[in-house]
């Protein structure tokens, strides 16, 4: 096993995922740190699905104490409290954590067709419960002089024009992040985003593919083609080894960064 966050106490929150072909962000991260020697406190919404990552973990360490779950709401603040609260009751600290919950879809929208209900849960979700956790854990990271927050942002910060509640909430992300590293600073406390291309995750591929009604082979296809470098997606292992990369004191010095993990999206590159 390597060690690049060995005995380290890492908290992903959307480490769960829902079904499909390929792995998703979360659950790549969780257990990416994990095999790198972190104990991973594993969080979802849905319960269950944070459980099928955390004994996933289990399995490949061979020890149950590598990893635990809980279910969390991140667009409640007491929920937010609670995961921070239970790992310090869990493991006595906090050095990582990965906010890696965002939605989209379900009626987003250009500007003159957007339903205000559509806007407000985008925004609850995405940045709303992002601050949530981030407020949650800046106490106890100020308390121990030191803590990596790594926030999943998307290259629809800078580019799209179909859904503006999930643009405008992803690059509200990148401005919290640069907000949140410069307020923290001088208390060791770091914080950088991932901002995301096209990934082959089953929120993306199979999210489109039910919503349309589209093979997901077809969405797969025409996303690859969109990409850049070498013409296919990233996976959500490239999120994951960008997370761990930030989460780690390779990174020690890196602080209010925005990371694009793209494939040459961003670039204008063909």
């Amino acid at each position: 096993m390597a060690s690049r966050v060995e005995g380290k106490i890492a908290v992903v929150v959307g480490a769960g995922q829902t079904e499909g072909e390929t792995i998703g962000n979360g659950r790549a991260t969780a257990l990416l740190l994990a095999r790198e020697g972190a104990t991973v406190l594993c969080v979802d919404r849905i319960g269950e699905r944070a459980r099928e990552t955390a004994d996933m973990i289990a399995g490949e360490r061979g020890a149950a104490a590598a990893a635990s779950s809980m279910a969390s709401d991140v667009t409640v603040a007491a929920d937010c409290a609670r995961i921070i609260a239970e790992a310090q009751r869990r493991y006595g600290r906090l050095d990582i954590l990965v906010n890696n919950v965002g939605i989209g879809g379900g009626g987003d929208a250009p500007a003159h067709r957007l339903e205000e209900h559509v806007f407000d849960r985008i925004m609850a979700v995405n940045l709303k419960g992002m601050w949530l956790t981030i407020k949650a854990a800046i106490p106890a990271m100020r308390e121990q002089k030191g803590g990596a927050i790594v926030n999943i942002s998307s290259l629809a910060a800078l580019t799209g024009a179909t859904q503006m509640a999930y643009e405008v909430s992803k690059a509200a992300v990148n401005r919290l992040t640069t907000s949140v590293a410069q307020s923290n600073a001088r208390y060791g406390i770091r914080a950088n985003a991932i901002m995301m291309g096209f990934m082959d995750t089953p929120m993306a591929v199979a999210g489109i593919a039910r919503a349309t009604g589209r093979p997901a082979a077809d969405v797969r296809a025409e996303r690859d083609a969109q990409v850049p470098l070498r013409s296919k997606m990233g996976t959500g292992w490239d999120t994951a080894y960008a997370a761990l990369f930030l989460a780690s004191d390779e990174a020690r010095f890196i602080t209010g960064e925005t990371l694009r993990v793209d494939g040459g999206m961003g670039n204008g590159l063909r």
